[in-house]
């Protein structure tokens, strides 16, 4: 939604025309200023509009003073409230950080603070642990060799196992797999590309040759003409293809291959990190790699070779299993 909403939007945002107006100017900045993601501005204005409902119902049309003068109780209220309609807490806590960016908003803006926002702690919530691929798997999932019986042309063979090699073998995120131009195709000869990743940050990524020579097999057999600057990877018609139809290659390449369902696209980028860590990858250099904003991001992969390790332990040491326990 942008600042010159109509006027069936500032109805639906519950409070008086100065809020509602404040509202829209916060998400129209979210999406352009701070470049978050449309999945998140979404979800961030649809969690502001069920806060202001509640408040509604509960004192009256919502106002910018009110909310100034909002207790830690009103807020718990409303989280409380959520729980009970089975809301997780990981919503709970995008939630809340969605009203703390409006109050911060507000803030900068000279309207006053929100002081109530303050004193409400996040719900904890343990964070998941990636779920990467075992390396045979990775390997097989990138190659065309799985899918060599599937009745589809060549061509989209090629193309889906050129944009699986770059999630594994670069560490790509989906979206920047697709956001490539043809101008920027990582071709044999090149050792990096530039991606554009989250909130609109660019960043080096080295290219393997394998990678490389994957495109190039995709743009060898491609039938359509690919403009310079339109997509590198495209559907059926010439236009942009959908990161949907990527998953659904996997889906159907998991289940030859006899892989849970959390064999994902996303998952090739947890193995290429894993894979590299439990090779002595650097961490540092593998937050790098992958764009991630806080090392903890990064860290989490450490857990998962730690847990990995710990169970090849149990797995194999003479001394790991109940009946070898010393007297």
């Amino acid at each position: 939604m942008s600042a010159d909403a109509t006027t069936d939007d500032l109805l639906l945002i519950p409070g008086d025309a100065r809020l509602r107006a404040v509202v829209l100017a916060w998400i129209d900045g979210l999406a352009r200023e701070r470049r978050m993601s449309p999945n998140t501005v979404e979800a961030y204005e649809r969690d502001l509009r069920q806060f202001l409902r509640h408040l509604a119902t509960r004192q009256g049309t919502p106002t910018i003073p009110m909310l100034l003068a909002l207790k830690v109780r009103d807020l718990r209220a409303f989280m409380a409230a959520r729980r009970a309609d089975a809301v997780s807490g990981r919503s709970l806590m995008r939630m809340l950080a969605g009203l703390r960016s409006f109050g911060r908003y507000l803030e900068r803006e000279g309207y006053g603070t929100v002081s109530a926002l303050g004193g409400v702690r996040s719900p904890k919530v343990p964070r998941r642990l990636p779920r990467p691929l075992p390396v045979a798997a990775a390997v097989a999932l990138t190659g065309t060799e799985i899918r060599a019986g599937e009745e589809r042309e060549p061509w989209v063979l090629a193309r889906d196992a050129a944009v699986l090699a770059l999630l594994y073998g670069a560490g790509l995120r989906i979206s920047e797999a697709l956001g490539l131009t043809r101008r920027d195709a990582p071709l044999p000869g090149t050792d990096q590309v530039t991606v554009l990743g989250k909130g609109g940050k660019e960043r080096m990524v080295p290219i393997l040759p394998v990678v490389a020579q994957a495109v190039a097999d995709y743009l060898a057999v491609c039938p359509l003409p690919l403009a310079p600057d339109g997509p590198l990877f495209v559907g059926a018609r010439g236009g942009p293809l959908s990161p949907r139809i990527i998953q659904y290659a996997v889906a159907r390449a998991r289940g030859a291959l006899g892989l849970p369902d959390s064999a994902t696209p996303h998952a090739l980028r947890h193995s290429f990190a894993t894979h590299l860590l439990a090779r002595q990858g650097e961490l540092r250099a593998i937050q790098e790699l992958l764009g991630h904003a806080s090392l903890s991001t990064t860290q989490l992969y450490t857990q998962v070779d730690a847990a990995r390790l710990m169970s090849a332990y149990a797995a194999a040491h003479p001394r790991a299993g109940r009946s070898h326990r010393l007297l």
